[in-house]
C-alpha cells in the first residue's frame, strides 16, 4: 500500500490520534526478496513484522501502550486475527473488515473463484506442508480460551471472494472461547460485496461506524 491522504482520516488527528501505516512483508515496499519473505511457508513473518511494528510505535512513544487500535481489511482481516491470536494484550481494540479468516477450509475449496489462483500466494494445502502451515496460523482455527482487545468485525452479505460465513463462525467462536467482557461487535452490510457498499456518502458512513467503535473503547464522543 502506498501512503496516501485521508480527509476521513482528519477526524482522528484532529483528537489526537496519531496514523501509523505498517509495511509489512508480503508488500512490495523494500524489493522483490521483502514480498518473497512474507509468502508461502514465510507467511507468519507478516504477522510478526505487524506486532513489531506495534512494538516500535509504543517504544518510541507515537503510541500509548493501552491505546493501539489495528485495523486490516480482506487479507489485511486474516493479519487482524492473527495478531488477536498472538498478542491480544498489545492492542485495545482491532477492527476486521470482510477478514479471510478460516484459510484452510477456504483454500480447500476450488470452487471459489479465487482459491487456486491464490495457491501461488498461500500454497496448495491438499500438499501436506502447505495444509501444516496454514492450520498454524489461520486465525479461526487457533482461537484460545484468553482475553481479546475490543473487536469490530464487518462482512458483506454478497461478498464472493471471503463469504460471509468465514467470518462469522470466527466471531462465533471468538464470543464462545474469549474470557474478556470486551465488546465484541458483527456488522453484515445486507447490499455489499467485497468493497463494501458503493458510493463516496455511504463509504463515509461505514467510516464513521469504524471511527465511533474506536472513540467508544476510550469513553469519547463521535
Amino acid at each position: 500500500m502506498d501512503p496516501y491522504f485521508s480527509a476521513a482520516r482528519l477526524s482522528l488527528l484532529d483528537r489526537g490520534f496519531v496514523y501509523a501505516l505498517a509495511h509489512i512483508r508480503g508488500g512490495q515496499e523494500m524489493g522483490r526478496r521483502w514480498y518473497e519473505s512474507g509468502k508461502l511457508l514465510n507467511k507468519k513473518n507478516t504477522f510478526t513484522d505487524f506486532i513489531d511494528v506495534t512494538e516500535f510505535l509504543v517504544k518510541q512513544q507515537y503510541a500509548a501502550k493501552d491505546k493501539v487500535f489495528a485495523n486490516g481489511g480482506s487479507a489485511g482481516g486474516l493479519l487482524m486475527g492473527a495478531v488477536a491470536n498472538m498478542k491480544p494484550e498489545f492492542y485495545r481494540g482491532i477492527i476486521a473488515a470482510v477478514p479471510f479468516v478460516d484459510v484452510v477450509t477456504t483454500m480447500l475449496d476450488e470452487s471459489i473463484p479465487l482459491t487456486t489462483n491464490e495457491f501461488d500466494e498461500w500454497g496448495n494445502p491438499k500438499e501436506k506442508p502447505y495444509y501444516d502451515y496454514m492450520l498454524s496460523y489461520s486465525p479461526y482455527d487457533n482461537v484460545s480460551r484468553q482475553a481479546y482487545p475490543a473487536m469490530l468485525v464487518s462482512t458483506g452479505l454478497n461478498d464472493s471472494q471471503v463469504q460471509y460465513y468465514e467470518p462469522a463462525k470466527w466471531v462465533a467462536k471468538l464470543r464462545a472461547m474469549k474470557t474478556d467482557s470486551n465488546p465484541l461487535l458483527f456488522r453484515i452490510n445486507m447490499e455489499a460485496g467485497h468493497g463494501g457498499k458503493s458510493g463516496r456518502f455511504q463509504k463515509l458512513r461505514e467510516t464513521a461506524k469504524d471511527y465511533s467503535f474506536i472513540l467508544a473503547q476510550l469513553g469519547q464522543k463521535p
